[in-house]
Protein backbone atom coordinates (compact mmCIF):
# COMPACT_ATOMS: atom_id res chain seq x y z
CA UNK A 1 0.00 0.00 0.00
CA UNK A 2 1.58 3.38 -1.02
CA UNK A 3 1.09 6.46 0.94
CA UNK A 4 -1.20 9.06 -0.98
CA UNK A 5 -2.77 12.78 -0.13
CA UNK A 6 -6.30 10.95 -0.72
CA UNK A 7 -8.32 10.82 2.40
CA UNK A 8 -9.11 7.65 1.17
CA UNK A 9 -5.74 6.32 1.14
CA UNK A 10 -6.17 7.08 4.96
CA UNK A 11 -9.02 5.78 6.02
CA UNK A 12 -8.06 2.27 3.98
CA UNK A 13 -5.01 2.39 6.11
CA UNK A 14 -6.91 2.35 9.10
CA UNK A 15 -9.35 -0.21 7.73
CA UNK A 16 -6.62 -2.39 7.26
CA UNK A 17 -5.14 -1.89 11.05
CA UNK A 18 -8.32 -3.00 12.48
CA UNK A 19 -8.89 -6.12 10.18
CA UNK A 20 -9.00 -8.93 12.37
CA UNK A 21 -6.35 -11.41 12.11
CA UNK A 22 -4.61 -9.74 9.48
CA UNK A 23 -4.39 -6.21 11.14
CA UNK A 24 -2.28 -4.88 13.72
CA UNK A 25 -2.15 -6.73 17.51
CA UNK A 26 -2.01 -3.34 19.14
CA UNK A 27 -4.34 -0.74 17.11
CA UNK A 28 -6.68 -3.64 17.21
CA UNK A 29 -6.45 -3.96 21.48
CA UNK A 30 -7.31 -0.24 21.34
CA UNK A 31 -11.33 1.38 22.20
CA UNK A 32 -12.02 4.56 22.40
CA UNK A 33 -11.05 4.89 25.73
CA UNK A 34 -7.38 3.92 25.53
CA UNK A 35 -7.09 6.12 22.28
CA UNK A 36 -8.35 9.15 24.36
CA UNK A 37 -5.23 9.89 25.91
CA UNK A 38 -3.08 9.70 22.47
CA UNK A 39 -6.04 12.47 21.16
CA UNK A 40 -4.77 15.16 24.09
CA UNK A 41 -1.39 14.43 23.13
CA UNK A 42 -1.58 14.96 20.18
CA UNK A 43 -3.71 18.25 20.30
CA UNK A 44 -1.31 19.68 22.51
CA UNK A 45 2.02 18.29 20.19
CA UNK A 46 -0.01 20.87 17.37
CA UNK A 47 -0.18 23.76 19.91
CA UNK A 48 3.72 23.16 20.49
CA UNK A 49 4.20 23.39 16.73
CA UNK A 50 2.33 26.48 16.53
CA UNK A 51 4.14 27.98 19.15
CA UNK A 52 7.56 27.09 18.18
CA UNK A 53 6.74 28.12 14.59
CA UNK A 54 7.55 25.33 12.94
CA UNK A 55 4.92 24.05 9.82
CA UNK A 56 6.72 21.48 8.73
CA UNK A 57 6.47 20.10 12.12
CA UNK A 58 2.73 21.55 12.05
CA UNK A 59 2.09 19.59 9.49
CA UNK A 60 3.16 15.85 10.70
CA UNK A 61 1.51 16.56 13.77
CA UNK A 62 -1.72 17.79 12.06
CA UNK A 63 -1.38 14.54 10.63
CA UNK A 64 -1.05 12.72 14.08
CA UNK A 65 -4.30 14.51 15.05
CA UNK A 66 -6.40 13.46 12.13
CA UNK A 67 -5.21 9.88 12.44
CA UNK A 68 -7.30 10.31 15.77
CA UNK A 69 -10.58 11.36 13.87
CA UNK A 70 -9.97 8.14 12.07
CA UNK A 71 -9.04 6.03 14.64
CA UNK A 72 -12.56 7.05 16.68
CA UNK A 73 -14.35 6.99 13.30
CA UNK A 74 -13.34 3.49 12.45
CA UNK A 75 -13.89 2.26 15.94
CA UNK A 76 -17.65 4.04 15.72
CA UNK A 77 -18.04 2.18 12.22
CA UNK A 78 -17.10 -1.13 14.00
CA UNK A 79 -20.04 -0.81 16.10
CA UNK A 80 -22.60 0.36 13.78
CA UNK A 81 -22.77 3.89 15.43
CA UNK A 82 -21.66 6.30 12.75
CA UNK A 83 -18.90 6.02 10.06
CA UNK A 84 -15.88 9.04 8.78
CA UNK A 85 -17.84 10.61 6.76
CA UNK A 86 -20.76 11.10 9.12
CA UNK A 87 -18.15 13.02 11.13
CA UNK A 88 -17.40 15.42 7.90
CA UNK A 89 -21.42 16.18 7.63
CA UNK A 90 -21.59 17.03 11.30
CA UNK A 91 -19.11 19.19 11.30
CA UNK A 92 -19.58 20.92 8.21
CA UNK A 93 -23.42 21.29 8.32
CA UNK A 94 -22.30 22.90 11.65
CA UNK A 95 -20.06 25.19 10.25
CA UNK A 96 -22.99 26.15 7.67
CA UNK A 97 -26.00 26.55 10.38
CA UNK A 98 -23.74 28.61 12.44
CA UNK A 99 -22.40 31.25 9.75
CA UNK A 100 -25.68 32.15 8.25
CA UNK A 101 -24.28 35.82 7.88
CA UNK A 102 -22.31 33.90 5.43
CA UNK A 103 -23.93 30.62 3.81
CA UNK A 104 -27.28 32.35 4.07
CA UNK A 105 -29.49 35.23 3.79
CA UNK A 106 -28.36 37.54 6.79
CA UNK A 107 -25.60 40.12 5.79
CA UNK A 108 -24.01 42.76 7.42
CA UNK A 109 -24.24 41.66 11.13
CA UNK A 110 -21.69 43.51 13.44
CA UNK A 111 -19.03 41.23 15.06
CA UNK A 112 -21.30 41.63 18.29
CA UNK A 113 -24.67 40.74 16.48
CA UNK A 114 -22.71 37.44 15.21
CA UNK A 115 -21.43 36.72 18.72
CA UNK A 116 -25.23 36.99 19.74
CA UNK A 117 -26.73 34.67 16.39
CA UNK A 118 -23.90 32.20 17.49
CA UNK A 119 -25.22 31.65 20.98
CA UNK A 120 -28.52 31.73 20.02
CA UNK A 121 -27.67 28.62 17.12
CA UNK A 122 -25.79 27.21 19.90
CA UNK A 123 -28.73 26.59 22.36
CA UNK A 124 -31.01 25.73 19.61
CA UNK A 125 -27.88 22.45 18.42
CA UNK A 126 -27.88 22.16 22.17
CA UNK A 127 -31.84 21.31 22.74
CA UNK A 128 -31.64 18.69 19.25
CA UNK A 129 -28.78 16.93 21.27
CA UNK A 130 -30.70 16.59 24.40
CA UNK A 131 -33.92 15.61 22.09
CA UNK A 132 -31.14 13.01 20.40
CA UNK A 133 -29.82 11.58 23.83
CA UNK A 134 -33.73 10.60 25.33
CA UNK A 135 -34.18 9.30 21.74
CA UNK A 136 -31.29 6.91 22.19
CA UNK A 137 -32.50 6.10 25.70
CA UNK A 138 -29.55 7.80 27.35
CA UNK A 139 -30.15 10.72 30.09
CA UNK A 140 -31.06 14.06 28.28
CA UNK A 141 -28.81 15.90 30.72
CA UNK A 142 -26.20 14.01 31.70
CA UNK A 143 -23.85 15.89 29.97
CA UNK A 144 -25.00 19.23 30.34
CA UNK A 145 -27.03 19.12 33.16
CA UNK A 146 -27.60 23.16 34.93
CA UNK A 147 -25.83 26.37 33.41
CA UNK A 148 -22.57 25.48 33.82
CA UNK A 149 -22.70 21.94 31.86
CA UNK A 150 -21.08 21.04 28.68
CA UNK A 151 -17.74 22.35 29.95
CA UNK A 152 -15.96 19.03 28.75
CA UNK A 153 -14.25 17.42 32.35
CA UNK A 154 -11.21 16.61 30.47
CA UNK A 155 -10.17 19.57 29.28
CA UNK A 156 -6.93 21.39 31.10
CA UNK A 157 -8.12 22.50 34.39
CA UNK A 158 -6.74 26.28 33.68
CA UNK A 159 -8.84 26.38 30.36
CA UNK A 160 -12.07 24.37 31.89
CA UNK A 161 -11.80 27.14 34.81
CA UNK A 162 -11.47 29.91 32.63
CA UNK A 163 -14.76 28.54 30.69
CA UNK A 164 -16.40 27.89 33.67
CA UNK A 165 -16.16 31.75 34.95
CA UNK A 166 -17.00 32.92 31.23
CA UNK A 167 -20.09 30.85 31.51
CA UNK A 168 -21.08 32.19 34.84
CA UNK A 169 -19.98 36.02 33.81
CA UNK A 170 -22.82 35.32 30.88
CA UNK A 171 -25.44 36.15 33.97
CA UNK A 172 -23.66 38.49 35.29
CA UNK A 173 -21.97 35.92 38.41
CA UNK A 174 -18.62 37.76 37.87
CA UNK A 175 -16.34 40.69 39.32
CA UNK A 176 -16.93 43.89 37.43
CA UNK A 177 -13.61 45.23 37.92
CA UNK A 178 -9.98 43.16 37.59
CA UNK A 179 -9.08 44.99 40.75
CA UNK A 180 -11.48 43.29 42.63
CA UNK A 181 -10.12 39.89 41.31
CA UNK A 182 -6.65 40.89 42.35
CA UNK A 183 -8.22 41.38 45.76
CA UNK A 184 -9.33 37.81 45.82
CA UNK A 185 -6.22 36.43 44.91
CA UNK A 186 -4.56 38.30 48.22
CA UNK A 187 -7.52 36.87 50.18
CA UNK A 188 -6.99 33.42 48.33
CA UNK A 189 -2.97 33.81 49.21
CA UNK A 190 -3.29 34.72 52.86
CA UNK A 191 -5.90 31.09 53.17
CA UNK A 192 -2.81 29.18 51.76
CA UNK A 193 -0.55 30.41 53.94
CA UNK A 194 -2.78 30.05 57.06
CA UNK A 195 -3.84 26.51 55.41
CA UNK A 196 0.54 25.84 55.11
CA UNK A 197 0.66 26.53 58.69
CA UNK A 198 -1.80 23.49 59.75
CA UNK A 199 0.02 20.57 57.95
CA UNK A 200 -3.43 19.18 56.55
CA UNK A 201 -2.97 18.19 53.05
CA UNK A 202 -6.55 18.63 51.81
CA UNK A 203 -6.84 21.80 53.78
CA UNK A 204 -3.69 22.78 51.68
CA UNK A 205 -4.36 21.63 47.90
CA UNK A 206 -8.04 23.30 48.62
CA UNK A 207 -6.75 26.50 49.21
CA UNK A 208 -3.94 26.12 46.91
CA UNK A 209 -6.70 25.05 44.16
CA UNK A 210 -8.81 28.03 45.10
CA UNK A 211 -6.07 30.23 44.59
CA UNK A 212 -5.25 28.63 40.95
CA UNK A 213 -8.89 29.51 40.28
CA UNK A 214 -8.87 33.51 40.82
CA UNK A 215 -5.50 33.73 39.13
CA UNK A 216 -6.72 32.24 35.63
CA UNK A 217 -10.38 34.05 36.81
CA UNK A 218 -7.85 37.50 36.85
CA UNK A 219 -5.76 36.23 33.18
CA UNK A 220 -9.77 35.97 31.67
CA UNK A 221 -10.72 39.44 32.89
CA UNK A 222 -7.08 40.55 30.91
CA UNK A 223 -8.35 38.06 28.22
CA UNK A 224 -5.24 36.04 28.76
CA UNK A 225 -5.41 32.67 27.93
CA UNK A 226 -3.85 30.99 31.13
CA UNK A 227 -2.89 27.71 29.86
CA UNK A 228 -0.73 29.71 26.77
CA UNK A 229 0.57 32.59 30.06
CA UNK A 230 1.40 29.30 31.86
CA UNK A 231 3.49 27.39 28.40
CA UNK A 232 5.51 31.15 28.16
CA UNK A 233 6.25 30.94 31.82
CA UNK A 234 7.15 27.64 31.56
CA UNK A 235 9.73 28.10 28.17
CA UNK A 236 11.33 30.59 30.07
CA UNK A 237 11.85 28.73 32.68
CA UNK A 238 13.38 26.04 30.65
CA UNK A 239 15.29 28.58 28.84
CA UNK A 240 16.76 30.16 31.77
CA UNK A 241 17.83 26.73 33.78
CA UNK A 242 19.80 25.88 30.74
CA UNK A 243 21.26 28.92 30.39
CA UNK A 244 22.45 27.86 34.08
CA UNK A 245 23.75 24.62 33.32
CA UNK A 246 25.64 25.86 30.18
CA UNK A 247 27.52 28.08 31.88
CA UNK A 248 28.14 25.71 34.95
CA UNK A 249 29.33 23.61 31.88
CA UNK A 250 31.79 26.12 31.05
CA UNK A 251 33.48 26.44 34.14
CA UNK A 252 33.78 22.36 33.68
CA UNK A 253 30.96 22.18 36.88
CA UNK A 254 27.38 20.33 36.66
CA UNK A 255 24.22 21.49 38.44
CA UNK A 256 25.03 18.96 41.30
CA UNK A 257 28.69 20.84 42.19
CA UNK A 258 26.62 24.13 42.46
CA UNK A 259 25.62 25.79 45.78
CA UNK A 260 21.84 26.98 45.20
CA UNK A 261 23.03 30.82 46.07
CA UNK A 262 25.79 29.84 42.66
CA UNK A 263 22.62 28.51 40.42
CA UNK A 264 20.52 31.75 41.71
CA UNK A 265 23.71 34.19 40.58
CA UNK A 266 23.51 32.41 36.97
CA UNK A 267 19.81 32.69 36.80
CA UNK A 268 19.61 36.16 37.52
CA UNK A 269 22.63 36.82 35.18
CA UNK A 270 20.56 34.54 32.27
CA UNK A 271 17.41 36.89 33.19
CA UNK A 272 19.33 40.03 32.76
CA UNK A 273 20.49 38.73 29.01
CA UNK A 274 17.06 38.02 28.03
CA UNK A 275 16.58 41.69 28.79
CA UNK A 276 18.99 43.75 27.74
CA UNK A 277 19.11 44.37 23.16
CA UNK A 278 21.79 42.16 21.95
CA UNK A 279 22.53 40.05 24.10
CA UNK A 280 21.37 36.11 24.51
CA UNK A 281 20.77 34.25 27.28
Amino acid sequence: MKPSSDISRLLEIMAALRTPETGCPWDLDQDFTSIAPYTLEEAYEVVDAIERGDLADLRDELGDLLLQVVFHARMAEEQGAFAFPDVIEAITKKLIRRHPHVFGNIKELSPEEVKSLWDTIKGEEKAERRAARETMGLDPEAHEAGFLGGIPTALPALTRAQKLTAKAAKVGFDWPESVQVIDKIHEEFEEVKEASSSGDRDRIEDEIGDLLFSVTNLARHFGIDPERALRRTNAKFERRFKAVETALGQQDRSLDEASLDEMETLWVAAKTAEREPGRSS
